[in-house]
């Protein structure tokens, strides 16, 4: 097909996505055109001068190569689409910006040149010919994280970073990834979720909402369990939001996404990977043991992965009550599981003592759910305790929703409900709501 077919087809063309999406060959001959007016070294050199003028510079001259070959493309508003992908490709990030512009994307997913998916309400919708190929994705990865001072290259072929707009960004490349380079961008809402926002998503039942902010007025210890996508730290964040503005709250992350608009007084820590020469490794462990001479309030981990579990448990033990964290679960007994083995791996100890720490540590686990329609809930909420007499832990559900139930049923009420930081009118229209009378 000549490129003057090509042009007519892309006649109706309105957006940059449809530009590229439509003949990516177009896009090319527009680039080529626009270098031969403003090579690419100076548009390196006028982009870290003054993007501003860059971008009007770069504007000026895909409109003077439409103007120069009327024929070349005739459509307005095929021009106007062509223009801001090339400006997409140069100044952001190609055949994703749209993407990352768009609040209904939760999740982006570059699976080589070969093709991009998205996430639009838990479910996946595939993009046609996202990139022309491989070099391009790669291209794609170095302005993500070169920003950041971040590298990806064949000895170092994985890496983890954080975009400005808070958004993770986890790219692997060849040799690792065999059909060539991966992105995946878990995007976040630019506005804080609170419990009154997943209530009224249907990811919690009003009581359920009520019960965690009682969780985190008694200042109980929680640990929000579940499986990747399962809203974990959208929960996390939520329970945050709850916590009085005259407390002090210290929160140590892998890569910073809790977000607190209103509460005055937060210190955020944020774990470093080590430099291109290995040094310069800052760890969740580290960070939660320099926490606690931080006179913290309220400590919030984003997720234990390994040994600083142990010191997490250590926090809840001597004080600092109230404390949150999220681990990946698929029940709350496996997530009890999982803190023993991870305890483990900082510290040899027999396990009855590690369930011991867990038992005095932890009040509640939180469980989250991603059902197959893409939504997620809060599937249940177990009390866990410890037996010094039995030597055993236990973790007993107070809370459970079945899958395809409508609404999930409590099993029992628990005995701090008469405690006097909780109006006594709350307290007994929740139990009339849940059917519970003591």
């Amino acid at each position: 097909m000549s490129l003057t077919e090509r042009v007519r087809q892309a006649g109706n063309a309105g957006t940059a996505l449809g530009a590229r999406q439509r003949d990516p060959e177009l896009l090319e001959e527009l680039r080529r055109r626009v270098q031969d007016l403003l090579p690419s070294q100076e548009i390196v050199r006028l982009r870290a001068d003054n993007p501003a003028r860059a971008q009007s510079e770069v504007r000026t001259a895909c409109k003077r190569v439409f103007d120069e070959d009327p024929w070349f493309v005739a459509d307005a508003a095929v021009r106007a689409s062509l223009t801001e992908a090339f400006l997409d490709g140069v100044f952001g990030f190609g055949p994703i910006e749209w993407a990352l512009a768009d609040d209904t994307v939760t999740e982006i997913m570059v699976n080589g040149s070969r093709s991009l998916y998205v996430e639009r309400d838990g479910a996946l919708e595939e993009v046609p010919e996202p990139f022309a190929d491989d070099d391009e994705v790669r291209a794609l990865i170095d302005r993500i994280i070169a920003p950041l001072g971040r590298r990806v290259d064949e000895s170092s072929p994985l890496v983890d970073a954080r975009l400005p707009q808070g958004h993770r960004v986890h790219a692997v490349i060849p040799p690792i990834a065999i059909d060539g380079p991966a992105v995946t961008i878990r995007k976040f809402s630019p506005q804080v979720i609170g419990l009154g926002d997943m209530e009224a998503s249907g990811s919690l039942e009003a009581p359920v909402a009520t019960f965690l902010r009682w969780l985190v007025r008694l200042r109980k210890n929680v640990a929000v369990s579940g499986g990747t996508g399962s809203g974990k730290t959208t929960l996390l964040n939520a329970l945050s939001c709850e916590i009085a503005q005259s407390e002090r709250i210290v929160t140590i992350e892998d890569s910073a996404e809790l977000r607190f608009l209103e509460h005055p007084h937060v210190v955020r820590l944020e774990a470093r990977p080590p430099s291109a020469e290995g040094t310069g490794q800052v760890t969740i462990r580290e960070l939660v043991r320099n926490a606690l001479r931080m006179r913290p309030d309220r400590i919030i981990v984003g997720e234990c992965r390994g040994g600083e579990a142990l010191d997490m448990l250590q926090a809840m033990n001597t004080g600092h009550d109230g404390s949150l964290t999220t681990l990946h679960a698929n029940s709350p007994a496996d997530c009890v599981l999982r803190l023993t083995t991870m305890v483990r791996y900082a510290v040899d100890l027999p396990v009855d003592v590690i369930e011991a720490q867990i038992g005095s540590a932890l009040d509640y686990i939180v469980q989250t759910v991603r059902a197959p329609d893409g939504k997620r809930r809060t599937c249940e909420i177990d009390a866990v305790s410890y037996d010094q007499g039995a030597r055993a832990l236990s973790v007993v559900p107070v809370y459970e929703k079945p899958r395809n139930a409508p609404t999930g049923g409590w099993r029992a009420a628990p005995a701090w409900l008469g405690d006097d930081r909780l109006p006594a009118e709350e307290v007994a229209a929740w139990k009339r709501q849940t059917s519970l009378s003591s």
